[in-house]
């Protein structure tokens, strides 16, 4: 028995089953579609907490997915060893923003189309892709939901707050309200007019209010 006999199971046949020449161009081309696909996520972005994490996990899922797919359409075999290796795979992070799901779809899809050898349609479809998540998710209402928080005296301090708010305002509903012995406490959902938020001086100026907070929310009512 040789020495090579002893390796002649397959391993060393498959090094040279990808060339270095295309684990470059992939690597670099999935490198520069996440690089593209985290500034639209980054110019996109429209929650309360931006998190620079996701937007390197985006770049560097894509680059694994392209090294995964190369490995799997390389080996027959190897690919249906990975397929049973990731079903035991189980991932437990919660995506915060819905929007973000379809993030780790594109980086994923880019990913794959890239390794299988559909360039065209790897970038192509990303521009067009980052095109329209730019053009939908960028668009400016002046309608943005807000929240405002009432402390309130008495019956007449919330009476007067209400018609201040419904002439200022272009919708006012109350989505909670607490009564106390002393207090009332309003939660109200305002669209504005326009981008003045003036009136929440005069509300706090109004007899019988105590307190007025405004605060922009992304029109998801828990309670």
């Amino acid at each position: 028995m040789t020495f090579n006999d002893i390796f002649k199971s397959g391993f060393l046949e498959n090094i040279s089953s990808v060339t270095l020449l295309d684990m470059a161009l992939s690597l670099l081309l999935a490198f520069g579609l996440g690089i593209f696909i985290f500034l639209v996520y980054k110019k996109t972005y429209t929650g309360i907490m931006y998190s620079s994490s996701f937007g390197v996990t985006l770049i560097a899922l894509t680059m694994i997915t392209t090294v995964l797919i190369l490995a799997v359409t390389s080996n027959v075999v190897l690919s249906l060893g990975m397929v049973g290796a990731l079903s035991i795979v189980r991932f437990r992070t919660a995506i915060k923003e819905p929007l973000d799901i379809a993030f780790l779809f594109w980086a994923i899809a880019a990913g794959i189309v890239l390794a299988a050898g559909m360039i065209p349609l790897a970038v192509i479809g990303s521009v067009i892709i980052g095109v329209i998540l730019l053009v939908f998710v960028n668009r400016k209402s002046h309608s943005n939901p807000y929240i405002v928080v009432l402390q309130c005296d008495n019956r007449d301090g919330e009476r007067a707050a209400a018609e201040l708010l419904g002439k200022s305002t272009l919708r006012c509903a109350v989505k909670s309200k607490t009564v106390q012995k002393d207090r009332i406490e309003l939660t109200m959902e305002v669209r504005l007019k326009d981008d003045n938020t003036d009136f929440i001086n005069a509300l706090s100026e109004t007899a019988g209010v105590s307190s007025a907070v405004l605060v922009s929310y992304n029109g998801e009512y828990m309670g």
